[in-house]
């Protein structure tokens, strides 16, 4: 299901790579710097996993092992997890809790409310962060250039080592009886040991 404005051309990592005009350029230049990350979340039989790495990198140093990147938002009913930067990305949680509250916690026209906002609205655009949302309903992949994408198999990823969980995590779903959760955490080890910008320090929300 895709609920955006115009279809990707990535999934994960570095979002659209749309050329056009300067702006166009600008945003896909802040998307390609939300790399320091590794947010991954899984549906199966009816659980919803979050799990995100708490690696905080600035430059070529590593800042911090144990960030948090994962909220429980909508009195603990909705999962966000963010890749980029973090001031933005906590800006982003508390517009996007507040669009939850707007719409009674319809986590589908709260998604796309927040990334038409986040679009257009002239300090929004320049937020550099992607954010992943779910619920027991629906998860959803929101970025700045306003797309709101659902996954056709409940598994999504962001951030440097997104495509490495995401490729993990649908291997094992489709190969084996593992569930949700130790599905994310089996990917997410994959992930950490081949992205540099991800580390093994995990933390874990579930629905």
């Amino acid at each position: 299901m895709f609920l955006g404005c115009r279809r990707p051309t990535l999934y994960n990592h570095g979002m659209p790579t749309r050329r056009g005009s300067g702006q166009s350029r600008e945003r896909d230049a802040r998307a390609e710097r939300i790399r320091s990350t590794t947010v991954l979340c899984v549906r199966r039989d009816n659980k919803i996993v979050m799990m995100g790495d708490g690696q905080v990198t600035v430059g070529e140093h590593v800042m911090k092992h144990s960030a948090k990147k994962i909220r429980r938002l909508f009195d603990d009913k909705v999962l966000a997890g963010f890749a980029g930067s973090t001031a933005d990305a906590f800006s982003l949680f508390g517009r996007f809790e507040n669009k939850l509250q707007e719409f009674h916690g319809n986590l589908s026209r709260a998604a796309v409310e927040l990334a038409k906002e986040w679009r257009t609205d002239r300090a929004l655009r320049h937020l550099d962060a992607l954010l992943v949302v779910a619920d027991t309903k629906g998860t959803f992949l929101l970025s700045g250039h306003g797309d709101v994408i659902e996954p056709d198999d409940g598994i999504c990823a962001i951030g440097s080592g997104g495509p490495y969980a995401l490729s993990a995590a649908r291997a094992l779903a489709k190969n084996t009886k593992m569930n949700a959760k130790e599905i994310a955490q089996e990917a997410m080890r994959i992930a950490s040991e081949i992205c540099i910008f991800t580390n093994g320090n995990f933390t874990v929300e579930e629905l």
